[in-house]
C-alpha cells in the first residue's frame, strides 16, 4: 500500500499584501505546517508506548501482585535489547525486506514486522501470574524489548532521513513529546482500569494502542535516498564506526559516549522505581493514575516544548549546562518527597517540578545526540548513541532495588543527585559553555 502520506511539502502561497511581520511570523510557523512534523508525531508515539509499557506498567502490576522490590529492580535487565540495538542495527540499512520492497523502501517493512510483533507479544504478558510465572514473564517481557528497540532503530533512521537539517531539532522536540505522551496510556489509563478489569484484559487495551503506529507504517511514504543502501554488510557496520572516530577522534568520540552515557544516569535511576515507590508511599494506583502520571506527563511536554524554543536563543551546549543543572536539582524533590509522607498536593508538585526539569534536559539531550549523527549512517550511529543512553536504564537501574532496601527511599533519591554529577562535568570537554 503505497498510497498515503508525502514527506514532500510543497511551498507555501504567501500573499504579497501581507506586512514584513506577518510574513515573519508564518516563515517561523511554516515548518510546524507539513506533514513530517505529523509523521514525528506518530513516530514518538508509537515508539514511546512499548517503552512505557515495560518501566512504568510492568513494575506496578509485579508489585501490586505482591513481588518484592529486589525481584522488581532485576526486571530492568529485560531492556537489555535497548542498550545492544547498535549490534543488529546496520541490518536494517544494509537489507530491505521484501515485504517493504512492496510498500516502497527499507524502513517500511521492518517497521510492520516490530510493530506487529508488539501487537502480538504485549497481551501475552497478562496472562501469566507473577508470583508462578515469574520468569515466563521476563522472557516475553524480553521479547517485547526487542521488538521495541528494533522499532525504534527503524523510526530514528526513517525520522531522521524525512527531516532537513533545520527541522532536526523541531522533529525530535515533536517526536520525544509524542513520546511522552504515549507514557499516558500505561502509566495512567491502564492504571486506572487495572483498579476495574483483570490484568490480561488491561494489557490487551493496552497493546491496541500499537494500531496508530501501523497504520501510519502503511500510509507513509520513504524518500529516495541520495546515496542508497550500504552495498555489502561490511560497509553498513564498519564505516559508520570508522566514520564517527574519523570526524572526532579517539579521545573525543570517547569522552562524547562516555557524556552521552552519564547525562542521564541520575535521572534514570531516580525514576526507575517511581511507581513502586508511590505505592509503597501508601497512593492508590487510581492515585498515581490521575495524579502522578499526569503531573509527570504535561509540565514534561511543556518543558520539552520550553526547551526547544531556549535552545534556538541559547544554543545547544549552553542549554546542556542549564536544563541539565536544573534536571539534576529536580531529583532532590524526590528525597523531600519521601519524608514529607502522603499528600497529593506535594506528589503533583514534586513530580512535576523534576518532569518540568527532565523534559528541559531531553530537548537538549536528543537534539546534541542528532547533531552529532551522520545522515549518511543513519540507523547504525542513532542506535549506538541511544544504546549508551539506554545503558543506565537497563544496567545502573537493575541494582536500584538493592540500593533502596540499603539506603531506604530518601537516601536513595540523594545519591542518585550525587551520581549525576559526573555527567555533567563532562560539559567541559564535549560541550563548552562558549562554544556551539
Amino acid at each position: 500500500m503505497k498510497a498515503g502520506f508525502s514527506v514532500i511539502v510543497e511551498p507555501m502561497n504567501i500573499n504579497p499584501i501581507k506586512t514584513t511581520t506577518q510574513f515573519s511570523k508564518l516563515h517561523l510557523l511554516s515548518p510546524l505546517m507539513n506533514k513530517r512534523m505529523l509523521i514525528c508525531i506518530f513516530t514518538g508515539f508509537s515508539s514511546g508506548l512499548p517503552l512505557y509499557i515495560l518501566v512504568s506498567l510492568l513494575p506496578a502490576w509485579l508489585r501490586s501482585e505482591g513481588v518484592d522490590l529486589k525481584a522488581i529492580g532485576l526486571f530492568a535487565l529485560i531492556q537489555l535489547p535497548f542498550t545492544w540495538k547498535f549490534i543488529w542495527a546496520p541490518l536494517f540499512d544494509r537489507y530491505a525486506l521484501p515485504l517493504g520492497q512492496k510498500l516502497g523502501g527499507r524502513r517500511r517493512g521492518w517497521l510492520l514486522v516490530t510493530q506487529l510483533g508488539l501487537l502480538v507479544t504485549l497481551p501475552l504478558l497478562g496472562i501469566f501470574h507473577p508470583q508462578l510465572d515469574i520468569w515466563t514473564i521476563a522472557y516475553f517481557s524480553t521479547l517485547v524489548a526487542f521488538f521495541s528497540a528494533s522499532q525504534d532503530v527503524v523510526l530514528d533512521a526513517y525520522r531522521r532521513e524525512i527531516l532537513p537539517d533545520h527541522e532536526l531539532g523541531l522533529g525530535n522536540t515533536i517526536h520525544v513529546n509524542a513520546y511522552k505522551i504515549a507514557g499516558l496510556v500505561p502509566g495512567s489509563l491502564s492504571l486506572i482500569l487495572a483498579d476495574h478489569l483483570p490484568w490480561d484484559s488491561v494489557f490487551l487495551i493496552t497493546a491496541l494502542f500499537m494500531l496508530p503506529g501501523i497504520v501510519m507504517t502503511l500510509l507513509v511514504q520513504e524518500p529516495a535516498l541520495k546515496s542508497g543502501a550500504p552495498k555489502t554488510l561490511r560497509a553498513a557496520v564498519v564505516e559508520p564506526f570508522q566514520e564517527f572516530i574519523g570526524r572526532r577522534g579517539v579521545k573525543s568520540a570517547l569522552t562524547i559516549l562516555a557524556f552521552i552515557f552519564l547525562y542521564k544516569l541520575g535521572d534514570s535511576m531516580a525514576t526507575a522505581l517511581a511507581t513502586p515507590f508511590y505505592l509503597d508511599m501508601g497512593f492508590s494506583k487510581t492515585e498515581i493514575g490521575l495524579i502522578a502520571k499526569n503531573a509527570g506527563l504535561w509540565p514534561s511536554v511543556i518543558g520539552g516544548i520550553l526547551g526547544g524554543i531556549w535552545m534556538m536563543k541559547i544554543g545547544i551546549n549552553r542549554a546542556l549546562w542549564i536544563f541539565g543543572a536544573i534536571q539534576m536539582i529536580a531529583i532532590l524533590g524526590f528525597a523531600w518527597l519521601a519524608g514529607a509522607g502522603h499528600s497529593l498536593f506535594w506528589l503533583g508538585a514534586v513530580i512535576g517540578l523534576e518532569a518540568f526539569g527532565v523534559g528541559l534536559g531531553t530537548a537538549a539531550f536528543v537534539a546534541y545526540i542528532a547533531h552529532t549523527t551522520n545522515p549518511l549512517y543513519t540507523a547504525t550511529q542513532f542506535a549506538l548513541f541511544t544504546s549508551l543512553a539506554a545503558v543506565p536504564r537497563t544496567v545502573a537501574n537493575s541494582a536500584t532495588g538493592y540500593l533502596v532496601e540499603y539506603f531506604g527511599w530518601q537516601q536513595f533519591f540523594i545519591f542518585c543527585f550525587i551520581i549525576a554529577i559526573p555527567g555533567m562535568l563532562l560539559l567541559l570537554k564535549v560541550a563548552p559553555w562558549n562554544q556551539d
